[in-house]
């Protein structure tokens, strides 16, 4: 009997109805994983060249890992993937909550979704039931409301959903998935592919522990985090106000996002912060499964805002898109549009950047009232971001156009709009700005999902020093070779070897998967693993496998016609700020595209179109990916 896992992965085709369960085996689950892994093997293997990301050919895929499930702070995590309608290329997020969990005490690993239903439906699974039902009576519905229904037609208010609300089936490029109603998998526009295929959700209900090879060990880790969190020990911050904390620190470096990425001075930050939000609002913080850190703020307010608790609380990057990004200090108009996207099933990140794109083109006038339906989108007016919100949501007026993201929209606009347009491979940049964090310039740039801050580095780290040692403070990266200071500006070799170690590994977490804010060490996952499953892992079994799945990706977006061209800043970040610290400069566009080169070298890629190379899809044993590469079969 497999530990950590069940060697079980549900198929569901949407068109025919057919149900079948896989079992790919051992060398499958050790090589992979889970998460990343997973999703890149299905789309890669399975979805045509070319494909539309909204058509039937297109493939979803729910992925567990080998620790999801299990009793420890951060576990309870799963990744989600497809082809990106956002971005045209590789798809992946991942989410917290409780939906992962419950699929994987179902008894199962993974869920492939193929095909397109005719008619809306929800898939429930619940240890060996596994079937399609109406949801005919859903469609139309927000999160909260989908979740509450499917709880009382299942008679169990354990069961769990990971589902879209009107942004996803109304085919928003940039829709989410939910897990439960305050858990995002936000990124690349996976809602959108969920909607396309008439699915309205997924039920999770599981009964079934997962089974583990020593579950003593397990425990004790749980404890030793638990007992570590409760003495002020370890993730302290994030224990007492989650993300979002001391904003003001952001201005000062000039690292908070402000006014579409143009200016350089918010006077608005404290305001705004996760501590003067829970003081105003706030009504406690909650967890994801199994987890001591509880980051989770929710917050509440009665007319006439009505902000639903349910909906949970913004986190730093809400607090960013919507509010300095916007030029917004309004907690009360950023909170809504948090719980109405949540509820929508909208990325915050991509709506909060988008509305801010727009009020730039606004002020630029490029957009005009007639445009707006009437709405002054100037920067600082909290009033428009609900009623933009629903708009793009429900693909109305100006929201038809906001809907398609930057780039696409800034397409349609014309006049040079699309300098305004702060995006990678047509992902909306997160809130962290790589003008300061300069490794932050080389993850945005190469990553296959577009700009993504949860696998590049923040490198303002990496100029600190142990206490009393010439070693650089990096618990995580010391091990991989990466022994010294480096300088914040430098985009040199020992800064990307510090990116590419870096990256390889927060990957690694996309596939196990692992929540990255609790402080595991890599000792601590590496003996999770082997108590999990029994396997003998070491650190570099595990590296590799983050490697893999990054590699993966790449093939993907390669087959998919993206190259070394696609690996680019938007032409803003080249220059500086209007104000603040980053108003001396912007990033050297030849030292990160010497960067990259670097990048492409130590990462065994070819040098003029950024692909992995034979030799290396070989030697991470994923060689049937070479027939992916145009041109080789």
């Amino acid at each position: 009997m497999p530990n950590g896992y069940h060697d079980r992965i549900l198929r569901v085709n949407l068109t025919s109805g057919r149900i079948t369960v896989e079992q790919p085996g051992l060398i499958y689950f050790r090589r992979y994983l889970g998460g990343w892994n997973i999703i890149a093997d299905v789309l890669l293997k399975e979805v045509p060249v070319g494909a539309d990301p909204l058509g039937p050919a297109n493939k979803l895929v729910f992925a567990n890992g080998v620790l999801t499930g299990l009793p420890l702070s951060g576990a309870g995590r799963n990744a989600v993937g497809a082809k990106s309608p956002l971005t045209g290329a590789f798809g992946a997020a991942e989410v917290g909550g409780f939906w992962g969990a419950e699929l994987k005490r179902a008894g199962y690993d993974a869920i492939i979704i193929e095909g397109e239903s005719p008619r809306p439906v929800y898939l429930f699974v619940s240890n060996d039931t596994v079937e399609l039902r109406d949801a005919s009576h859903l469609w139309g519905l927000p999160t909260k409301e989908t979740n509450e229904a499917i709880s009382a037609e299942c008679h169990d208010r354990l069961v769990r959903c990971a589902s879209i609300g009107p942004g996803g089936e109304n085919l928003v490029r940039y829709a989410c998935i939910m897990n439960e109603t305050k858990d995002a998998a936000g990124r690349t526009g996976l809602g959108a592919v969920m909607g396309a295929k008439k699915l309205k959700a997924v039920a999770a209900r599981g009964t079934q522990p997962v089974p583990l090879h020593d579950g003593d060990a397990i425990r004790a880790l749980a404890r030793w985090l638990a007992d570590g969190v409760r003495k002020g020990e370890l993730a302290a911050g994030l224990h007492a106000a989650g993300t979002g904390r001391e904003l003001e620190g952001g201005v000062l470096t000039g690292n908070l996002p402000t006014r579409n990425f143009r200016d350089g001075n918010f006077a608005g930050a404290e305001p705004i912060s996760a501590e003067d939000m829970l003081a105003k609002i706030g009504t406690g913080m909650e967890a994801c499964w199994a987890c001591a850190v509880r980051c989770k703020k929710v917050v509440q307010a009665g007319a006439p805002w009505e902000i639903d608790p349910e909906y949970g609380g913004p986190e730093y990057e809400t607090i960013g898109s919507f509010g300095s990004d916007c030029g917004v200090d309004d907690i009360y108009a950023i909170s809504k549009a948090n719980a109405l996207c949540n509820a929508y099933s909208l990325d915050t990140i991509a709506t909060g950047t988008t509305i801010a794109f727009a009020m730039e083109c606004y002020e630029a006038g490029l957009l005009t009232d007639q445009d707006t339906d009437g709405l002054r989108l100037t920067f600082g007016n909290g009033e428009v971001l609900a009623p933009l919100v629903r708009k793009i949501a429900y693909r109305e007026g100006i929201g038809e156009l906001l809907a398609e993201g930057t780039r696409a929209a800034a397409a349609k606009i014309g006049g040079g709009s699309i300098r305004f347009a702060c995006q990678v491979k047509g992902q909306e940049l997160p809130m962290h700005e790589p003008r300061f964090k300069r490794a932050l310039a080389i993850g945005y740039a190469v990553s296959p999902t577009g700009a993504d801050h949860c696998h590049a580095l923040h490198d303002s780290g990496l100029m600190k020093t142990r206490e009393n040692s010439p070693l650089v403070a990096s618990d995580d990266l010391n091990p991989l070779g990466i022994l010294e200071p480096i300088p914040l500006e430098s985009l040199g070799p020992e800064k990307v070897l510090a990116a590419l170690q870096h990256t390889h590994l927060q990957v690694l977490l996309n596939c196990l998967p692992l929540c990255l804010f609790v402080p595991w060490t890599m000792a601590q996952k590496v003996e999770m693993v082997r108590a999990a499953t029994g396997w003998n892992v070491s650190a570099y079994e595990l590296m590799k496998a983050g490697e893999r799945a990054w590699n993966l990706a790449r093939v993907f977006n390669y087959r998919e016609g993206l190259t070394a061209a696609d690996d680019e800043l938007p032409e803003r970040f080249y220059g500086p700020t209007t104000s603040g610290p980053l108003a001396t400069g912007g990033i050297d566009r030849a030292a990160l595209k010497e960067a990259l080169r670097d990048l492409y070298g130590m990462s065994g890629w070819d040098p003029e179109t950024g692909a992995p190379t034979a030799g290396k899809l070989k030697e991470l044993s994923v060689g049937w990916a070479i027939s992916h590469l145009p041109g080789r079969s």
